[in-house]
């Protein structure tokens, strides 16, 4: 029997216990996803046709030794090459007197065309002053190495043959001169000394080819054989 006086007692909650049903769901719901995860399979064929279109996407940039059954960092050095050659593009495409820059091999050669006297003074083997910021940022961009990779540039100058078409001078010319004059120049601007390298060209006289290479260190040391 109960008093006026006595306070009323709340009644116990018999409802559900929000909380535990929570965690069993999210349970339930972890217990599906590993049941997902360990019945599923690779898909071999799937993986394949995806390394496969990668490699045949770089089949024209990849040298013909390559491995092409699968896409391999490696490629990484092209691309650096490609950057370097991006680089190359922007320095000389804007310059006049320059007649082509073009991609012979995409991420590892190109060559430039230009006439000797839009570097030179007309018959001297001074170069102008005009072209010395073009010269700087080329010895930047050689000078710029990935590891692994080298830049290398060669300087080609048409000079006269003799009479047969065939025998270059042998003598001092103004041709020789200017290819020593280009050589000298990027050497005291810093380039790297295995870097540069001159040459001349029969025939195509005024005509000066500029090629650029991108190299692995590797494949350019030289390999001796010892004989046991």
């Amino acid at each position: 029997m109960r008093t006026t006086d006595e306070p009323i007692k709340p009644l116990p909650d018999d409802g559900p216990n929000t909380i535990a049903l929570f965690l069993g769901l999210y349970l339930v719901v972890l217990a599906f996803f590993i049941l997902l995860v360990t019945i599923s399979t690779v898909e071999e064929t799937k993986s394949q046709k995806v390394m496969d279109s990668l490699s045949s996407a770089f089949t024209s940039i990849v040298p013909p030794s390559a491995d092409l059954q699968t896409f391999r960092s490696k490629d990484g050095d092209v691309l650096a090459g490609q950057e370097f050659q991006q680089q190359i593009t922007g320095i000389f495409s804007t310059e006049l007197g320059i007649d082509k820059v073009e991609t012979v091999q995409p991420g590892r050669q190109m060559r430039l065309l230009l006439k000797s006297d839009s570097m030179f003074f007309q018959n001297e083997a001074r170069i102008r002053p005009a072209m010395y910021p073009l010269l700087d940022r080329t010895v930047a961009a050689l000078s710029n190495r990935p590891a692994g990779l080298r830049y290398d540039l060669e300087f080609v100058i048409g000079v006269q043959t003799a009479e047969d078409g065939k025998t270059m001078p042998i003598v001092e010319n103004l041709e020789i001169l200017r290819a020593g004059a280009f050589a000298e120049e990027m050497n005291s601007r810093g380039i790297p000394p295995d870097s540069v390298a001159v040459g001349m060209r029969p025939g195509h006289v005024g005509e000066i080819v500029i090629w650029f290479y991108t190299r692995d260190i590797e494949k350019t040391k030289l390999k001796f054989e010892t004989k046991e």
